[in-house]
Parts: structure tokens; C-alpha cells; sequence
């Protein structure tokens, strides 16, 4: 199968990269360049209406949405793990609503806490206080649970400790208060270590090297960052 990976810099296609760096097998990487609006070329909006990243061609059929594209590929490559599907709907069930939590209810709060202004521009530092305080709440539980276990779902990694890693990253770059969230702090650190993990911020450190040094890295990205 050919895979190819639309993705930017600090956007929320690290998730997918960092699945593909651990299925892996070699796959293509296309920069997605926002200041060029390549995001909104009809080539793009062809494939992905949406406009935005990640956007996952497998032997050139496109998937969009982390949620659908973790899914195919823990189906794909299921001797990787990416998620541990067992046959049974309720299983499957159960960690499919929380692939969905992470992109249906943390991910819209990485948004506000990042980008407020886009939310609200009369009062964006209230957006912002207001989604710190979400994320407190929803991620406190999640911090508990990591208190006796180094993944999410047990001694297993899973495609959801990537997407835990890339709203952990992009969300302390923002300010959010880390010293209530130890434990989510100690798998951040973990995650960092695993070779996946570094490959891909490897390809990202060197996509963002080539943008910063042509003056096309945004200091923020609408698009990039929901």
C-alpha cells in the first residue's frame, strides 16, 4: 500500500506521523504550505474539502480526520497495535470514544487555548481562561488514570498516546499550567524518547526549517491547528 501524509509543522498530522513512523513502513510526506493558501487549491479541497491537515492518501484514495485515519491504519497494520481492536463492538466501541474524545472535545479546547481570538475577537483572553479551565477539568481524570499504568490503556502504547503527546505539546506552549499533571507530564517525557516519536519530529523540524527560511511559517495557522 502507498501512503502518502499531508501535514504541517506543530499542526495535528504529528498524530498520524507518528503512527506511520510506527507502523514502519516507508511513506511519503507532502508540506502542506498555509501561507501560500495551498490548504484552500482546488487540488487540495479535491481531495480534502475541509482544507485543513492531516489528509492520509492510501494508494490514492483520501482520508481526512484523525479519527478515521487512525482507524483505517490500526485496521490496516493490525500487528502494530495502533489500537488493540479485538473483533468485539463494545471494545472497539470504548476506544473509539476515546480516539473521539481527543479529537471532539480536547482538540476543540488545543484551538481556544492557542488560537482564542478565532473563537471570540472581543474578548479573546476570556476564550482562552475559559478553555484552560476545560482542560483542567477533562484532563484530570486522564492524569489519574496514568498514575499506574505508562499508556493510556495499560503497557501498551496506542495511537491515542500520540494524539496525547500532540495536545500536551501544543497546549503547554500556550501556557497551560503542567505542575498539576505529573503524570501526564512523565508520559510526555516518555513519549519523546520512543523512536517514532523523534523520527517524527524530525520530519517536522526539517519542514519547518524549509518555511522559516523562506518566511513562510505562520506564526499561527487557523487551519493547521483545529
Amino acid at each position: 500500500m502507498k501512503l502518502e501524509l499531508y501535514f504541517a509543522p506543530g499542526a495535528c498530522s504529528r498524530v498520524p506521523m507518528i503512527a506511520l513512523e510506527e507502523i514502519g513502513q516507508p511513506f511519503e510526506t507532502h508540506l502542506v504550505i498555509f501561507m501560500k493558501g495551498e490548504h484552500k487549491s482546488p487540488e487540495y479541497l479535491t481531495m480534502n474539502p475541509a482544507g485543513k491537515v492531516p489528509l492520509l492518501l492510501a494508494d490514492g484514495q483520501p482520508i481526512s480526520q484523525n479519527l478515521a485515519i487512525q482507524t483505517f491504519l490500526a485496521k490496516s497494520f493490525p500487528d502494530v497495535g495502533l489500537l488493540p481492536f479485538t473483533g468485539d463492538p463494545l471494545v472497539e466501541a470504548r476506544i473509539l470514544g476515546q480516539l473521539a474524545w481527543f479529537s471532539a472535545d480536547l482538540h476543540p479546547l488545543v484551538t481556544r487555548i492557542r488560537l482564542p481570538q478565532f473563537a471570540c475577537d472581543a474578548a479573546p483572553e476570556r476564550v482562552k481562561e475559559q478553555a484552560m479551565e476545560a482542560m483542567a477539568m477533562q484532563l484530570g481524570p486522564l492524569n489519574q488514570r496514568l498514575a499506574d499504568r505508562p499508556f493510556i490503556l495499560g503497557e501498551s502504547w496506542s495511537a491515542l498516546d500520540a494524539y496525547l503527546h500532540w495536545v500536551w505539546f501544543r497546549i503547554t506552549g500556550a501556557g497551560f499550567d503542567s505542575a498539576p499533571f505529573a503524570n501526564i507530564q512523565t508520559h510526555y517525557a516518555m513519549m519523546n524518547a520512543r523512536p517514532a516519536v523523534q523520527r517524527a519530529l524530525a520530519r517536522e523540524a526539517e519542514a519547518q526549517a524549509y518555511l522559516e527560511a523562506r518566511g513562510l511559517m505562520p506564526v499561527f495557522s487557523p487551519e493547521a491547528a483545529r
